[in-house]
């Protein structure tokens, strides 16, 4: 190189828009479940990320829609969870404990989506409270869909009603799990198999 030649720079990737939106999605999941909703910071967020403040109010218009963004994808990845595991289950039996494994496992897996869901729903408007009960809803759906394809159930009220059962009691379970780390999934699992199994066997095909 000549004593007058200019060195060259460096140029930055241009990260593409999916992965740059999915980066700030994971950084703002740390953020929420580090601080809670109200005390965190899209100022902080945007320095993680390594970005500017204006640029994540161009991709999620607010900090709520930030939120929600997070609530989405892990709503996403808790249904890709669930569904993967039960599938080529064998029966009902089969079925209902790889599905309550998969969730426990999430929970275990992947803490700070959990802790978000768990905490935001009273601090927080409608908007962010309705994708928490649609989270609620996309778990009862699919079990119910497992319990009608497994199980000799009557009606679809009856379905959706042991779902529903299923959903709140697996979320109270979660939480205490939370609290008591030496609880493993598989361990959670056999407790609420425990439970569940023996009302539910009568219904299965025989």
């Amino acid at each position: 190189m000549s004593a007058t030649a200019k060195p060259r720079t460096q140029r930055r990737r241009r990260m593409p828009r999916a992965e740059r939106e999915q980066q700030m999605i994971e950084v703002a999941e740390s953020v929420f479940a580090e601080r809670g909703y109200s005390a965190a910071s899209m100022d902080e967020i945007a320095e993680r990320v390594g970005v500017s403040k204006p640029m994540l109010y161009e991709y999620f218009q607010s900090k709520e829609g930030l939120l929600l963004a997070c609530i989405q994808t892990a709503r996403s990845a808790l249904r890709g969870a669930t569904e993967q595991a039960v599938l080529g289950a064998t029966s009902a039996e089969d079925a209902l404990r790889k599905g309550l494994l998969a969730f426990f496992e999430f929970v275990r897996d992947r803490r700070q989506a959990w802790s978000l869901l768990r905490h935001e729903m009273s601090l927080v408007g409608t908007s962010a409270a309705d994708e928490l009960e649609a989270t609620r809803r996309q778990q009862t759906d699919l079990i119910a869909s497992l319990m009608v394809g497994h199980l000799d159930v009557p009606d679809a009220a009856l379905a959706h009603a042991m779902a529903e059962f299923v959903v709140g009691g697996c979320e109270r379970l979660a939480i205490w799990c939370e609290q008591n780390e030496d609880i493993t999934p598989q361990a959670a699992t056999d407790y609420t198999m425990n439970l569940l199994w023996g009302g539910l066997r009568h219904l299965a095909p025989r």
